[in-house]
């Protein structure tokens, strides 16, 4: 993730001698078994996994660019399940960078990290150059307004392949009215898109994390399985697609530049 300065440590997990997390100002921001990097802790990173895993044949390297980086987990995971699979990672706080490289193992030489803005990173990649974009950006808890605008999402649009997709974190709390507008904003570029996320989420029960996924071709999103996925997680999740993103997301307006929420 990218963040402001934070007081940043790495703590071994009691209940897991192997896990390592990644704490931020002592809230939790990331999970590594360091000696298994197949290994997702947090419900909403294997949320993510499943769309990439399910999204081209199993071991196949896809190209993929990361926007926040915190403790690389997903491009660990990657590196694991799909060797030789191209990785740039962009992270905008150096603390994070160092205190990972000085307390976690090394990744693989195919995962370059790189300081920086997401949206100079995006803006400064040339068109087609990835399979995969994965986002998972926030300052103070909060996504910054310069990677939440259409214009931005344009942008990721342009960077990917044909058959590619676009996987974002958000973090939101009732009444969802941030995944609200970023579902509408996705929808503004994005031919296909679907929302996972727990159910007590969609209740008003909770604060949490909602993962959504967008895809230029329509009906690209393996929906079927992956809905069977999410739903089968030791933390059950499920999906909104279609008819019922149509519901959900009813009346909501995609952000802009110029109208940033």
């Amino acid at each position: 993730m990218e963040r402001d300065a934070e007081t940043l440590e790495i703590v071994v997990d009691p209940a897991r001698p192997t896990g390592r997390t990644l704490l931020a100002d002592g809230v939790e921001q990331s999970y590594v078994d360091v000696a298994d990097a197949r290994h997702l802790h947090f419900e909403y990173v294997r949320r993510i996994a499943a769309v990439i895993d399910l999204a081209a044949p199993s071991g196949q390297p896809l190209r993929v660019l990361h926007l926040g980086g915190g403790a690389l987990t997903l491009p660990r995971w990657l590196a694991a399940t799909r060797p030789g699979s191209p990785q740039r990672v962009v992270e905008r706080d150096p603390g994070v960078v160092d205190l990972v490289r000085r307390k976690l193992p090394r990744v693989p030489p195919e995962v370059v990290v790189a300081l920086g803005d997401a949206r100079d990173a995006v803006g400064d990649a040339p068109a087609g150059a990835y399979d995969v974009v994965v986002a998972d950006v926030y300052r103070a808890a909060v996504m910054p307004p310069h990677v939440a605008a259409v214009e931005f999402v344009a942008e990721v649009a342009r960077v990917l392949r044909p058959d590619g997709l676009y996987l974002v974190n958000l973090t939101d709390l009732p009444p969802l009215a941030h995944t609200r507008a970023q579902v509408a904003t996705l929808r503004a570029v994005f031919a296909d898109v679907c929302l996972l996320t727990d159910r007590r989420m969609l209740r008003g029960r909770r604060y949490g994390n909602v993962v959504l996924a967008g895809a230029l071709r329509p009906d690209r999103l393996p929906v079927r399985r992956l809905a069977a996925r999410v739903a089968g997680d030791p933390v059950p999740g499920t999906m909104l697609h279609g008819a019922t993103l149509d519901a959900f997301a009813d009346g909501a307006l995609p952000v802009t530049d110029a109208h940033p929420r």
